[in-house]
């Protein structure tokens, strides 16, 4: 993704490290990226600006659950289903995938 992102990994495998935790640095897909940042648009628009995070929170808490339900669902899977539910959020109907 970028630096930014990469360094914000290492900071929560750090922080799970201190909590007696080791997990792998978390990445970010850029298509997942690109998604979240338009759902985070669509509800700081649609909705209250300081719902546009914990919308992203949810579409991530939202995605895991799906990659433990279906082990077919990779990060292209996954920047289509965050699309389908900001473009609902819109009003607008998303484009079939």
């Amino acid at each position: 993704m970028n630096e930014f992102f990469v360094d914000l990994g290492r900071r929560w495998v750090a922080a799970s490290e201190r909590r007696g935790s080791k997990i792998t640095a978390p990445t970010l897909d850029a298509r997942v990226a690109l998604e979240l940042l338009e759902l985070a648009r669509a509800a700081a628009h649609t909705h209250e600006r300081r719902f546009a995070p914990l919308s992203c929170d949810l579409a991530g808490v939202a995605s895991e659950r799906m990659r433990s339900a279906r082990p077919d669902f990779d990060d292209g899977a996954a920047a289509a289903y965050i699309h389908e539910v900001w473009k609902e959020l819109e009003g607008e109907p998303a484009e079939p995938t």
